[in-house]
């Protein structure tokens, strides 16, 4: 089977790094917010181009934490997309803000030119979370332009897009934060949980580091009302010492395959969701469309042929059952986010993929016949 991440083969790679930073987490006596975290936070903020990186228990409670340290209050309005993992609106809510739902564009991101009708009707939403899903990166400069217009609070949610950008200019660093997710099959990802939030200001970092360790702004002295969230010492050194030092080449083999999916799938029922020529996506994922109603004809197909599938997201946000105990507004019918929980398709493009599977893909996709 040709797997949607193979963790088998990337342990093959990176074996011995990971069992040296194991070792020597062990041999330290210290495993929570050490030394480890620290080395780990200064590559992660080199690597990003942003001044600050702080370590999080995982995404959910990064985007939650960079929320409260951008000043959000009960009740106040966020704007955000339907289409996402349920995490980017889970963070809202348990923050305290008001979700605010508009539709997405043509490739799965949030469509800020709807965001800048609602901001110019409603002058009271001062908060914006767009999501770079799929590991492509939003109009970086259109996004921009939209906080300096309105004078945005603008925290990133950047789990699936590390090392995209657009124009040039990397996610994350057009809003006051970024919160990103070290979940196993991400781009970078740890071998359990964890996340981060990026920043250049540093007192949203100084707050960041506070709450995720109970609001401790010193040792049990407590300022706020924090979590208990904090990235742990063998993760960032795993991530340090064996992770992050492949991912330029992890990203540039996914690129590859992307290049190869986009040139040679030319199956008329399949539309391939080619990005903008400014953007330079990480993949994360490697979205189709299939054509109306046939999206399981064509799982089951790749399935036959050996091909994991994988669907992000079969139902919108603002269609789940655990909003239904909490406020949300949908501002726009999200017509084009539900093309996309009908029919998008995610085809393997991890970077252990050889050529023969990649080929093997290409020809399976192009055999089908609805």
């Amino acid at each position: 089977m040709i797997l949607q991440n193979d963790f088998k083969r990337q342990w093959e790679d990176v074996e011995e790094r990971v069992l040296d930073a194991v070792r020597r987490v062990g041999a330290s006596g210290w495993f929570i917010l050490g030394r480890e975290v620290e080395a780990f936070e200064t590559a992660l903020a080199r690597f990003w181009g942003v001044s600050h990186a702080v370590g999080i228990g995982n995404g959910l409670d990064a985007l939650e934490i960079g929320l409260r340290c951008l000043g959000l209050q009960p009740g106040d309005k966020v704007l955000t997309t339907p289409l996402s993992a349920f995490a980017t609106t889970l963070a809202i809510v348990r923050a305290g803000g008001l979700p605010l739902f508009v539709d997405v564009d043509d490739l799965g991101g949030i469509n800020l030119q709807q965001c800048r009708e609602a901001l110019e009707k409603d002058r009271s939403i001062r908060f914006l979370l767009p999501v770079h899903l799929y590991g492509f990166a939003l109009p970086m400069r259109e996004l921009a332009r939209l906080k300096a217009d309105f004078g945005l609070s603008v925290i990133e949610d950047c789990a699936q897009s590390i090392g995209a950008s657009s124009a040039g200019i990397m996610t994350g660093t057009v809003g006051q934060a970024a919160a990103t997710s070290f979940y196993p099959t991400k781009n970078l990802g740890a071998m359990g949980d964890g996340g981060a939030l990026l920043t250049n200001d540093p007192t949203v970092a100084k707050t960041a580091r506070a709450l995720r360790n109970y609001g401790q702004m010193d040792h049990y002295v407590h300022a706020a009302l924090g979590l208990n969230s904090r990235l742990d010492e063998l993760q960032a050194a795993i991530m340090r010492d064996a992770f992050l030092p492949n991912l330029a080449n992890w990203t540039e083999a996914r690129r590859r395959t992307a290049g190869k999916y986009l040139a040679q799938i030319r199956n008329p029922a399949i539309q391939v969701l080619a990005p903008l020529a400014a953007m330079n996506p990480a993949w994360h994922l490697f979205p189709v469309m299939a054509r109306e109603n046939s999206r399981e004809h064509l799982r089951r197909h790749l399935e036959a042929h050996g091909i994991m599938t994988a669907v992000h997201y079969p139902r919108l946000v603002c269609d789940q059952t655990a909003l239904e105990s909490t406020s949300w507004v949908t501002l726009r019918e999200p017509v084009n986010a539900r093309k996309f929980a009908s029919s998008e398709l995610s085809l393997p493009v991890h970077p252990f993929l050889t050529d023969d599977e990649v080929d093997s893909v290409i020809e399976a996709c192009n055999a089908w016949n609805p």
